[in-house]
């Protein structure tokens, strides 16, 4: 019996969502072959936490606890924290300075995928598409004629290192920009303003799963929203329609371009890439490396269509952390 970590919380707008993703891995670890620890990472602390409520202080010097005078250490970490300190690499470079496996990407990837300027930047020699783009720092000066100049109209203001659509902002009037970056300036110091693509939407995920990089059914997005934000992705304002109805050359783009970001990148783990169609050629939003895993959450979706439960999925991730 193996001793698992699953950490969950973290530091940004996405701990509530994090909470409900590390309770369903929680629930369907199989409990033949790991013992599961709920592990909540705060700025305050680090703690585990019992079926009683009762807090357990981690000792940081080697992530261990101590219940009852018994010192319990892990065998593995199951990373279900979204946004900072679980998605941007810095968990990551933790455990890979103290020698614990975890589930997850490496931290170099984890930071780079999190920071959506810097990865389609990375991305763009190996011809991967994306939309037209606008940076801005906080502090810069913000020239609303020069942006819409270079994006055009409407468009997406974005905070460049948050998700679950926290700091996004369909802007469709020159006057309505100022706003629009001053709430992306409130979950980031930094902000990418990107041109509208008028598409198909789908999400598509790639994993390692028993040893191999393998591309999960597509999903396409649709909402009763303006776009696919917090409320359409997590309050039922959308439909996601696994497999996404698109044509054979689409998909087999898609697919192809998915698998080559996950290689150049050289990702592992669970990863969820969102695109845009434009024509038969699908433009890159965003990769997500620590994607969620609610029961309203695309990957899970996705695993289930290839006929992967998620007792399966879970114990092929912590397997392939282990090995």
């Amino acid at each position: 019996m193996k001793n698992i970590a699953v950490i969950m919380g973290g530091f940004t707008s996405e701990y509530g969502i994090s909470m409900i993703s590390g309770s369903v891995v929680m629930k369907h670890l199989d409990p033949k072959k790991y013992h599961p620890y709920k592990i909540i990472i705060t700025q305050d602390s680090w703690y585990h936490e019992d079926e009683n409520m009762e807090k357990y202080e981690v000792n940081k010097s080697d992530f261990s606890i101590e219940i009852n005078n018994t010192k319990i250490t892990f065998d593995c970490v199951f990373n279900a924290i979204h946004g900072s300190p679980g998605e941007d690499g810095l968990m990551q470079a933790y455990f890979k300075l103290i020698g614990l496996p975890q589930t997850a990407c490496d931290f170099y990837q984890s930071a780079l995928t999190y920071n959506k300027r810097d990865l389609l930047s990375v991305l763009k020699p190996y011809g991967i598409l994306s939309a037209a783009s606008y940076y801005l720092n906080k502090g810069d000066q913000i020239n609303t004629k020069a942006i819409v100049k270079k994006v055009g109209l409407p468009c997406f203001v974005k905070a460049n290192k948050s998700g679950s659509s926290f700091g996004i902002s369909k802007v469709h009037k020159e006057e309505e920009l100022p706003r629009a970056i001053e709430s992306s300036f409130k979950e980031d110091d930094e902000i990418i303003i990107e041109s509208h693509l008028d598409g198909i939407e789908v999400s598509i995920g790639v994993i390692t799963y028993n040893g191999e990089t393998k591309v999960l059914p597509a999903t396409e997005i649709t909402t009763e929203n303006d776009f696919f934000d917090y409320a359409a992705k997590y309050e039922g304002k959308s439909h996601e329609i696994t497999p996404a109805r698109i044509s054979d050359t689409q998909l087999k783009n898609l697919r192809a371009t998915a698998k080559k970001i996950y290689e150049v990148l050289k990702l592992k783990g669970f990863s969820r890439s969102e695109f845009i169609f434009q024509g038969d050629e699908p433009y890159l939003l965003e990769v997500n490396t620590t994607p969620g895993m609610t029961s309203e959450s695309l990957l899970p979706m996705q695993a289930r269509e290839e006929g992967i439960s998620l007792n399966q999925l879970f114990s092929s991730a912590i397997e392939n952390a282990l090995h």
